[in-house]
C-alpha cells in the first residue's frame, strides 16, 4: 500500500505508522485492512484537536466522516468486520482526547437530516433530527417556527446524539423533557426506536452513557424525536434572550469542554471548586476559569495531560476540604 501523509504535525503520518501505534500485529493488520477497504474515505493520523471544543487531542489511527445514518452504520459494521475499535464523535463538546490520540477508527457524525411531523393535535409538533445535527441549530429552527420546549438549548454546544446520551440540559431544561424516543443502532440487533423510558435517563446520563463509562460496548444513537408545542412568539423570544444573557454573564468564551464536573447532590460543582480557592489554578496551559469555576480553559497550548492533572488536583482538593468526590461530566477518551 502506498503511504499517505496527512494528520497531526508538520511531518504527517502514514498507514504504516498508524499500524505501529496500534500496539500488536493483529490490530495493525486490522487497521491496514480497514484503510484499504475505506479507500479515499479514510484519513490517516487525523489530528483530533481540531474536532473538539477543547482544541486538544492527538491523532486517530483512521478517521472518517459519516454524512448520513446509513454511512454511519456502514462504517460501524466495516470496523467490526476487521476487529478494529470504533469511536463515534459529534462536535467534540464534552470530550478530552488523550495526547497519544485514539487507536482504531474515529468517525465524526455529521448527519444533518431534520423532519417536522404532526401528531393529530394542532398544537403539537414532532421533530425528528439526525444525531449529527447541532442541538443549537435544531433549537433555533424550532424557535423560528414559534415552537416551545427547546429555548434553553439555543447556543448549547454539542449534537443531538451527544445530548441524548448525556441528557444535556441548561437553565432548568433537559433533553429528556422533550425527547419521546431515540433511534439506536447496535451490531447485534440493528436499528430500533427506543422509547425514552428504555434509555433510563437521569441527571447528565442515560443507560448508554453508563455502559460507555464502564467500558461496555454501547449502541449508537442515530436520531432523536422530540415533542414541542406551538407557543407565543414574544414569550419564546424573551426566554431565548434571557438564556443568552445568562450564558454571556456566567460562562466563558474560549477553548473548553463546558462543565467539567456534575453537580453534587447538595451543591453545584463550581461552587465547591470556588470555595476551595481553586479559581485561577493552572497546570501548564490549562486553568480553572475565574468566571465559572466548573470550566477548565485551554489557554492555547494545553495538553490533555495538563487538563487531566488539573482535574485530579481539583478533585483531590475538593475532597480534602468538603469530603465530596466530584464526578466527571466530560468524557476522557483515547490512549492515556
Amino acid at each position: 500500500m502506498r503511504d499517505q501523509r496527512v494528520g497531526c504535525g508538520k511531518s504527517g503520518t502514514t498507514v504504516r505508522k498508524a499500524c505501529q501505534r496500534s500496539g500488536h500485529a493483529e490490530a495493525a493488520r486490522g487497521i491496514a485492512a480497514l484503510a484499504a477497504r475505506m479507500g479515499t474515505g479514510a484519513v490517516v493520523g487525523e489530528c483530533l484537536a481540531k474536532h473538539t471544543t477543547f482544541g486538544i487531542g492527538g491523532p486517530a489511527d483512521l478517521y472518517a466522516e459519516a454524512a448520513s445514518r446509513d454511512e454511519l452504520i456502514d462504517l460501524l459494521r466495516l470496523a467490526h468486520e476487521v476487529t478494529v475499535p470504533c469511536l463515534v464523535i459529534g462536535s467534540g463538546a464534552n470530550l478530552l482526547v488523550a495526547d497519544k490520540g485514539v487507536r482504531g477508527l474515529v468517525v465524526r457524525n455529521v448527519s444533518q437530516s431534520i423532519e417536522f411531523k404532526t401528531t393529530g393535535d394542532e398544537k403539537e409538533v414532532l421533530i425528528e433530527a439526525d444525531s449529527g445535527c447541532r442541538l443549537a441549530e435544531v433549537a433555533q429552527i424550532a424557535v423560528d417556527r414559534h415552537l416551545t420546549g427547546l429555548e434553553w438549548a439555543v447556543d448549547v454546544p454539542g449534537t443531538v446524539g451527544g445530548a441524548v446520551v448525556g441528557n444535556a440540559g441548561a437553565f432548568g431544561g433537559y433533553i429528556s423533557d422533550v425527547l419521546t424516543r431515540a433511534l439506536v443502532f447496535d451490531l447485534d440487533s440493528g436499528a430500533r426506536w427506543w422509547p425514552k423510558a428504555e434509555l433510563q435517563m437521569g441527571y447528565r446520563t442515560s443507560c448508554l452513557k453508563e455502559r460507555y463509562t464502564r467500558g461496555v460496548p454501547s449502541p449508537i444513537v442515530l436520531a432523536g424525536e422530540f415533542l414541542v408545542h406551538s407557543g407565543e412568539p414574544a414569550e419564546i423570544s424573551a426566554a431565548v434572550d434571557r438564556n443568552r444573557q445568562r450564558r454571556h454573564e456566567t460562562q466563558p468564551v474560549g477553548l473548553s469542554a463546558g462543565s467539567v464536573f456534575k453537580r453534587t447532590r447538595e451543591h453545584p460543582a463550581g461552587y465547591l471548586i470556588e470555595q476551595a480557592g481553586l479559581k485561577g489554578t493552572r497546570v501548564g496551559d490549562a486553568v480553572v476559569c475565574a468566571q465559572h469555576a466548573n470550566f477548565i480553559l485551554n489557554l492555547g497550548g494545553a495538553s490533555a495531560e495538563d487538563v487531566r492533572r488539573l482535574i485530579e488536583l481539583v478533585r483531590n482538593t475538593v475532597h480534602e476540604r468538603f469530603g465530596v468526590w466530584l464526578e466527571l461530566e466530560i468524557q476522557l477518551v483515547g490512549e492515556w
